[in-house]
């Protein structure tokens, strides 16, 4: 790890290589990080984050054997002093909020430019939490839906159209059964899911059920 004026210690594990490359140069070319070690996969990740001990991991959320947050659960349980940084493609809210309740030190898309990214890297070695401007966004989305408002923030039709959902029908099944146009249940479905924060039937039933507003 280091001290005083040395460099910061970095680690890359993303699996697409022409990503990873880039990144790898993009750290190479400044003068306050060191690149000490890349890895294609989450169990590479993780033993070159055991042996190498670099200050920051920088992780793909998704990666071939372990994921981003399988790595991050091994390193707090081994209490490895590496912080991790997430990049990911996936900004859903419940993911990003999941990343840092469990301790990331950061989450940022890959479409974050290369400065941005080295300077989260310094920003989460010196204990800051980073989120890019989209990430902003999911997580706050994330902590509305996870408010206590939100199940009465269901209109009592929306809590009808959840409950048929739940029970397996369609959407022209729910607009018979409740004697609405297709297009009205359609919109019901939509408020619905950016309610609870969900892009689809089956994750709104999920998460529906999870928060207990089916029981």
């Amino acid at each position: 790890m280091t001290t005083g004026n040395e460099r910061l210690r970095v680690l890359i594990a993303e699996d697409h290589p022409v990503y990873r490359q880039g990144l790898a140069q993009a750290v190479q070319q400044r003068l306050d990080l060191e690149l000490v070690g890349e890895a294609s996969n989450g169990l590479e990740a993780l033993e070159s984050i055991r042996r190498l001990e670099p200050d920051v991991a920088v992780l793909d959320m998704k990666m071939p054997a372990l994921d981003g947050m399988e790595v991050m659960r091994v390193v707090a349980e081994e209490e490895l002093a590496s912080k991790v940084l997430f990049l990911s493609g996936y900004l859903h809210g419940e993911a990003v909020y999941h990343a840092i309740e469990s301790g990331a030190g950061g989450y940022l898309s890959k479409d974050s430019s290369a400065e941005e990214i080295c300077d989260a890297i310094t920003a989460v070695a010196a204990g800051q939490t980073v989120l890019g401007t989209d990430t902003h966004d999911a997580i706050a989305r994330e902590i509305r839906v996870r408010s206590p408002a939100t199940a009465s923030a269901l209109s009592a039709r929306e809590r009808e159209i959840l409950m048929l959902t739940a029970a397996g029908h369609s959407a022209p099944d729910i607009a018979a059964k409740l004697y609405l146009s297709p297009a009205t249940v359609k919109t019901h479905l939509q408020r619905m899911y950016q309610k609870l924060g969900v892009g689809d039937r089956a994750a709104a039933v999920a998460e529906a059920m999870r928060r207990g507003l089916l029981d």
